[in-house]
């Protein structure tokens, strides 16, 4: 991409504030939540708002918010790539460039709960709310659910996870719920990776809100995954978490998880955005293949 795009971009932001409603409402939006593939395939780049800025080995990965576009706007090239899940930052960026034409656009919730805090497990909903998504005509909203049961934070992420479910499923838009168990070790907030572990988070996050009839669930490929997945009969999206340095093994784990009944399609980020090489085209061209 031409360097002129990033001062356009900067120059809207300062200068022209209103073109994001203006880009809101002739934004194309999708028919449907389903790729031609049949599958929902997202982009996350919720990330940085949390100030989880890590991607491999590179501490501050996510940190160049122009690199971190382009990386973004190559894999929603793909025409394979139905949707992508932000910030409103993140998102009104894109906006601004035309990239969420005919995508199903999911903006991220909590984002209060900052990596490395004390209050990390209290996560705030800080971003976007039900009203705003619906307003911007956005397909729905995620949100993160850690269950640390020696943190009373917990307690107020729960509720607010409760209500933000509610408030969508009103609106008739979709609540996507990322759910863990977590401890912290060593003073850092860890997430339980054991099929046990995940069979309860998923029960919980089911049950959250006064429907289910919109919910999701965001989870990651755990082992014994057929377990995990027979916990709920809600739709389930696949999540990449860090960026692996096998990659064969991280796809064929994907692979394997979409062949479960309720598993119905990716959504995956830094393993996309960063994979190991950085050919961020071959990367995502493999995700959809796998679709």
């Amino acid at each position: 991409m031409p360097e002129a795009w990033l001062a356009d971009l900067v120059e809207a932001r300062a200068r022209r504030p209103r073109e994001i409603a203006a880009a809101l409402a002739r934004r194309e939006r999708p028919s449907s939540l389903f790729g031609r593939h049949g599958r929902l395939m997202m982009i996350a780049a919720d990330h940085p708002a949390r100030g989880a800025l890590r991607a491999g080995a590179d501490p501050l990965a996510m940190s160049d918010r122009a690199d971190l576009l382009r990386r973004i706007r190559i894999a929603l090239a793909n025409p394979g790539v139905n949707g992508v899940l932000g910030t409103p930052d993140i998102l009104e960026d894109l906006l601004l460039l035309g990239a969420l034409d005919g995508k199903v656009v999911v903006g991220s919730m909590n984002r209060g709960g900052l990596a490395g805090t004390s209050f990390e497990i209290d996560d705030r909903f800080t971003a976007y709310d039900a009203a705003s998504i619906a307003a911007a005509g956005f397909g729905g909203g995620k949100m993160l659910l850690r269950i640390d049961p020696d943190d009373a934070g917990t307690a107020g992420t729960l509720v607010g996870c409760a209500n933000a479910v509610t408030d969508l499923a009103r609106l008739g838009l979709l609540a996507m719920v990322e759910p863990f168990i977590s401890h912290r070790v060593d003073g850092r907030v860890r997430n339980d990776l054991s099929a046990g572990a995940m069979i309860r988070a998923v029960s919980v996050a089911a049950g959250l809100g006064a429907t289910s009839a919109y919910t999701w669930l965001k989870v990651p490929v755990v082992d014994d995954m057929e377990r995990v997945m027979a916990a709920t009969t809600l739709p389930t999206l696949i999540l990449g978490g860090e960026v692996s340095a096998d990659t064969d093994a991280a796809y064929a784990r994907w692979s394997k998880a979409l062949a479960l009944p309720t598993v119905r399609g990716l959504v995956i980020g830094r393993s996309l955005l960063y994979p190991p090489g950085g050919d961020v085209a071959a990367a995502v061209d493999r995700a959809v293949s796998l679709l």
